[in-house]
């Protein structure tokens, strides 16, 4: 599933855009509103790469999951701030590689609790939970998420695209703090976050992007390369540590030129010791 709303967006709305609908529409999905439409079009006049950075996350995190999966053993993964379904979502890839891995989506938008449990009804290993990821304690104590993933074996817990919404850098590290220490040894961090590249050019693409956003109540934070790595504060960094998205163990040739865009959202992923 894709980037999800954080605690300060509105829980319902047809008029305003909201991040979990704007990620759709940039993937080109089909579960958003004219809004979240119009407010595309307003990036891309921008720049005509706005997409890559929710592009990139995409193919990311299939990379990342099957690694866990696949060469890690990690058979439990928790989505915070999942959003809307997507090709190619956390749990399909991870029951690929992992048949009967258990995935827990969380989003406290009900417009992706009500797509993501239409979507799950039949697949008994994923579910749904309606919790707000900016407060840990509640989501850990929500029935849907105790129930149903062991915190006593190693989990995986994606925070993908949700904590440069969080303007407090304190308070982004303390909603990673909590969720990594309720983890057991053996258990990951994947997390992306957008980030601002120190040239001119790059910073000025922020501003504007951002003063697209913030019209509309999307305060993005884009932060510096030291600030994101110190979320993995007492973790194993996996190799190359944090990158680009697409430096992250990219596959095949790339025939597309890179764009700046490329450069604005940084991906990692840490082990638990």
């Amino acid at each position: 599933m894709s980037v999800g709303a954080v605690a300060t967006e509105p829980r319902w709305s047809h008029d305003r855009p909201s991040s979990a609908r704007l990620t759709d529409a940039l993937l080109g999905g089909h579960d958003h509103y004219a809004c979240d439409r119009d407010l595309v079009r307003r990036l891309l006049d921008v720049t005509p790469d706005a997409a890559v950075p929710a592009r990139e996350q995409r193919q990311w995190l299939v990379r990342t999951i099957r690694h866990l999966a696949a060469q890690c053993g990690i058979d439990q993964f928790l989505d915070l701030g999942s959003g809307l379904p997507a090709p190619e979502n956390t749990h399909q890839v991870a029951q690929r590689y992992r048949p009967g891995a258990r995935v827990v989506y969380v989003d406290h938008d009900p417009v992706v609790q009500v797509h993501g449990r239409a979507v799950l009804e039949e697949n008994e290993h994923t579910h749904v939970s309606g919790a707000d990821l900016a407060d840990p304690g509640a989501t850990f104590g929500d029935p849907v998420v105790y129930r149903h993933l062991d915190f006593e074996r190693p989990v995986a817990v994606l925070l993908c695209g949700v904590l440069h919404q969080v303007a407090s850098a304190d308070e982004a590290r303390y909603i990673v703090r909590s969720y990594v220490s309720e983890l057991a040894p053996g258990s990951y961090l994947l997390l992306t976050h957008d980030h601002v590249p120190g040239d001119a050019a790059s910073g000025d693409l922020v501003r504007r992007l951002g003063a697209v956003l913030g019209r509309e109540g999307l305060d993005t934070v884009h932060r510096e390369r030291g600030e994101i790595e110190s979320f993995f504060a007492g973790l194993e960094l996996v190799e190359p540590g944090v990158v680009p998205l697409h430096e992250w163990w990219p596959e095949g040739p790339r025939f597309a030129p890179l764009s700046k865009m490329h450069f604005l959202r940084l991906g990692g992923v840490g082990r638990k010791p």
